[in-house]
């Protein structure tokens, strides 16, 4: 009886000290791919800089990543939001980018459309009336996050009308990618 409970408790520990494992049919999101989208999104990183905040998985192996949002984070630190083209292959998720104290801080892209590839094709709205998106308001000690959808269509850099949820309030929003606006309080 003694011995059952020594191997269980063996087990139980050797199973808390392995890192997380992508469950089966995910693959994990590496900071090395993180990289990759940074760089080509023209803020040059190495994958040690990168830290992922969470487990990060995707349905498909090298799922296409794009930037939704940077801020600085500190004197030596960048908050990123990404996301998968496919809201079906992904999440979106945060990372932290990490810079030693004699590199520099790359200046953070001011337009939408320098970190959000634009839409090529027949259609360049990138948000279209009737969808789905989160505001982002921000007031001088205030941000907040509101669902809210679209009243008309608009490219990135556009300011379109939205409602929130409850459709109780309406908003003037910047488009900034295919989910994310941004208003000012």
């Amino acid at each position: 009886m003694k011995n059952e409970r020594s191997i269980s408790a063996m087990a139980l520990c050797a199973a808390m000290a392995l890192p997380g494992v992508a469950a089966p049919g995910r693959v994990a999101i590496t900071p090395a791919e993180v990289a990759d989208v940074l760089s080509e999104a023209g803020i040059k990183v190495s994958s040690r800089q990168v830290t992922l905040l969470a487990d990060v998985v995707a349905s498909t192996s090298n799922p296409k990543l794009r930037v939704e949002s940077m801020e600085r984070w500190g004197d030596h630190r960048m908050k990123v939001r990404l996301a998968c083209d496919s809201n079906t292959e992904c999440l979106p998720f945060l990372v932290a980018i990490n810079w030693s104290g004699d590199d520099a801080m790359p200046p953070i892209p001011s337009s939408p459309a320098a970190i959000s590839p634009v839409k090529t094709g027949s259609d360049p709205f990138v948000v279209h009336a009737g969808s789905p998106a989160i505001l982002l308001l921000e007031g001088d000690h205030v941000h907040i996050q509101l669902p809210v959808f679209c009243l008309e269509n608009g490219a990135p850099g556009q300011t379109v009308r939205v409602v929130s949820k409850e459709q109780r309030r309406t908003f003037s929003a910047q488009v900034f990618s295919e989910t994310v606006l941004k208003g000012r309080l």
